[in-house]
């Protein structure tokens, strides 16, 4: 019997049209291109309209609308917020009267300068260091350490030039005070930790896909065998990148972006677009095999246009809109940071999708001649993923039950999961404003932010003491101190041992919020916005999965028809996606491979990674489940009974599968090498994802599952089969 081929005259869908008209006008579409590529990076990096997407990056814990959020604003309304520049000065004689002079005449001189409110320094006391008022703003509270910090207030409503030319002045004129002493001094501020994030994130993306593009160059040229079919998804990838970019470049204009953003958004459309690059152009050598003869014809090229884009263009379509579906569910949540990802992200896939149904099929009729020399002989129908799916076949079972103990192994981590929401700690250990910080919190404890501040609406002090004072002797509580917060209020700073999102400091906020008061409380704190988000997002949650699984069983029905698949395939992802996170937490909350991955770990997972790995992770299984069912359904509906589709599938996209996933693999790896500790996570886990779908779950999860429910697979209720007959998307 002969194999069921799913080769024939090229469908007349629209995307066949388009695959057409692109056989037409093949370099007007690649000159469209690249001149669109030009202007995106010119505008997103280059900074022609005067700045540049890095420019506009910002920085800070997730946070939403909440008790937190609403004890910041009474604060801030009675103590506004003023940006401040900090200056740590060591190895200075403090006991040497001339020494303390040369310094207060040169911070002085810091106070001239156009800008600044006030400068809080010891040298500046009328009643010298010994006044017990300037304790806290000496190292070890006392002259003999010979440290002591300087604290410079600007005037605030400065316009951004303004402000960092104030800065600028002010930095100078406080290094100078440092070196009149004839000590050391460094400089720190909230401003310059979000300029060292920004940096790194920028360094990071370069370095990341610096190491990326050569390497999945390297690897398709191997894959291809040839650098003319290599380079074709790697152009359609730098396209996407300068599209994305310029789509993050015009969302910071309607929404504030974490610099995290960028990273994470760009190596997800620098992945999808080598993905459907290398599934475009295999599918367009495939085509251009069934011609049978060396050098193919105009007319061979254009069928085979046609017939790529009507079929590999759709399974793009078909997982990029899996991905955008799984992005999607980002908007669900409260979290602006959340929702900017998934428009970003859901705009990134657009354009990955956009170009590798039009620039990469235009560079593969223009490269025909040089794509062809090695497609003459049609795909086997046997080899070694068909001969996997046979082996697979006879013991499915045994498969189903091995593989499901591995990813239940893997996943046993997550159940002990622990997030934080870190500040400096996302920069390495050895970044000069990490360290600033880190030594500001140890040697002048009372000059760093409480773990916890509660506000109280009340105007008696006496009372908010007698009330707070219940809270001394809870674990953790190292000091609790209450001032007047304007006339009406009053505000509770309590000190807790740790991190500040520390075990103490959340069971702290949690126990103040179930005490009852006299009169009203608001708690916040990094460990109270903390706990906010992550109720919202568990609010959330529901409503995100529902959009997801609705949206994702709907696309994946009208593909294949059967109500079994897409169920099927949502569970696989589930327990793969388990496992992923599981990797997560056992590499970086319990601290193994500190070394080899270059981190330091803090005890813990950044609290937006879970989501993010579930967003994303999702849509990229999800990718592969399309490359892999797209064959299966193929052949199945040119007459291929059940298990001879699968193991026809799989031996058709094996190769496919394996080496996107090979190529996702190194892109993620890029970021892996980063130095921002969200991104270093991001990087892993879906390294991990991608690594447990494209072999434990596609290899062997699905072919054995396909085998084990045999025609149970196409099966659906008679109203949904008339349903699919008329509005399924077919060739």
């Amino acid at each position: 019997m002969q194999n069921p081929s799913p080769a024939g005259p090229a469908p007349r869908t629209r995307l066949a049209r388009l695959g057409a008209l692109i056989a037409r006008h093949p370099r007007t579409w690649v000159a469209a291109g690249a001149v669109i590529a030009v202007a995106c990076f010119a505008v997103a990096v280059g900074g022609v309209t005067g700045e540049s997407l890095f420019d506009r990056l910002h920085s800070g814990a997730p946070t939403v609308a909440s008790e937190a959020s609403r004890a910041q604003d009474v604060i801030a309304q009675s103590e506004p917020a003023l940006e401040t520049l900090t200056m740590q000065v060591t190895g200075a004689d403090l006991t040497d009267a001339a020494t303390v002079r040369d310094g207060a005449s040169a911070t002085q001189e810091v106070a001239k300068v156009p800008g600044v409110k006030s400068v809080r320094s010891p040298l500046l006391a009328p009643k010298g260091l010994a006044d017990p008022s300037v304790a806290p703003l000496l190292k070890g509270g006392t002259p003999a350490a010979g440290g002591f910090v300087t604290v410079v207030d600007f005037v605030p409503g400065a316009d951004k030039a303004a402000q960092a030319s104030a800065e600028a002045q002010a930095e100078t004129r406080l290094l100078a005070v440092a070196s009149a002493m004839h000590a050391q001094g460094s400089v720190g501020s909230t401003s310059k930790v979000i300029k060292a994030i920004t940096t790194t994130v920028e360094h990071d993306l370069l370095r990341g896909e610096g190491i990326a593009l050569p390497l999945t160059f390297l690897v398709m040229s191997f894959v291809f065998g040839g650098f003319v079919a290599a380079g074709m998804p790697i152009v359609g990838a730098v396209v996407s990148i300068g599209g994305a970019l310029l789509s993050l470049f015009g969302f910071s204009h309607a929404v504030e972006l974490d610099a995290t953003v960028v990273n994470i958004v760009t190596l997800l459309g620098l992945g999808l677009s080598i993905d459907y690059g290398l599934l475009t152009v295999s599918r367009f050598r495939e085509e251009l095999a069934h011609r049978g003869h060396d050098v193919p014809t105009r007319e061979e090229v254009a069928r085979a246009t046609e017939r790529t884009v009507a079929t590999a263009g759709r399974t793009v379509l078909f997982s990029g809109l899996t991905v955008a579906i799984a992005l999607a569910g980002l908007l669900v949540f409260e979290a602006s940071i959340m929702r900017a990802i998934g428009v970003a992200g859901v705009s990134v896939v657009l354009v990955a999708m956009v170009v590798a149904i039009t620039l990469v099929p235009a560079l593969c009729v223009v490269g025909a001649k040089r794509l062809s020399r090695k497609a003459v002989e049609q795909a086997s129908d046997v080899g070694v993923f068909s001969r996997l799916a046979v082996g697979v076949q006879r013991r499915p079972v045994l498969v189903i039950v091995g593989v499901v103990v591995v990813l239940v192994t893997l996943a046993l981590p997550t159940l002990s999961m622990k997030l934080t929401s870190s500040g400096t700690e996302l920069l390495p250990k050895d970044a000069p404003q990490r360290v600033f910080f880190e030594q500001l919190d140890r040697d002048y404890p009372a000059l760093s932010a409480p773990e916890v501040t509660v506000v109280a609406a009340s105007s008696d002090t006496a009372a908010v003491t007698a009330w707070a004072g219940q809270f001394r002797s809870r674990p953790g509580v190292e000091g609790l101190a209450v001032q007047p917060l304007g006339t009406e209020h009053q505000r509770v700073n309590i000190r807790v041992a740790g991190r500040p999102t520390s075990d103490d400091a959340q069971d702290l906020v949690t126990t103040i919020r179930a005490t009852p008061a006299p009169f009203e409380t608001l708690t916040t704190g990094q460990a109270a916005g903390q706990i906010d988000f992550l109720d919202s997002m568990a609010a959330r949650a529901p409503y995100a999965v529902a959009l997801v699984v609705l949206g994702t069983f709907v696309l994946l029905f009208l593909m294949t028809g059967s109500v079994v698949v897409p169920v099927k395939a949502l569970l696989l992802n589930v327990i793969s996606l388990g496992a992923a996170l599981g990797v997560v937490v056992w590499i970086f909350q319990e601290g193994h491979l500190e070394g080899l991955l270059g981190f330091t770990s803090v005890g813990a997972v950044e609290s937006m990674v879970p989501f993010l790995v579930l967003a994303f992770g999702f849509g990229l299984s999800m990718d592969y489940e399309v490359f892999l069912l797209s064959r299966i359904v193929e052949f199945h509906r040119h007459g291929a009974e059940n298990d001879r589709a699968v193991s026809l599938g799989l031996q058709r996209t094996g190769r496919i599968i394996t080496s996107a996933a090979l190529l996702i693999v190194i892109v993620f790896g890029g970021f892996v090498a980063g130095d921002i500790l969200i991104i270093k996570q991001m990087g892993v886990a879906l390294v991990a994802a991608v690594v447990i779908d494209s072999t434990l779950v596609r290899m062997l999860l699905v072919p054995a599952t396909m085998t084990l429910l045999g025609r149970l697979n196409w099966w659906a209720p008679a109203p949904l089969r008339r349903l699919h007959d008329r509005f399924g998307i077919v060739e």
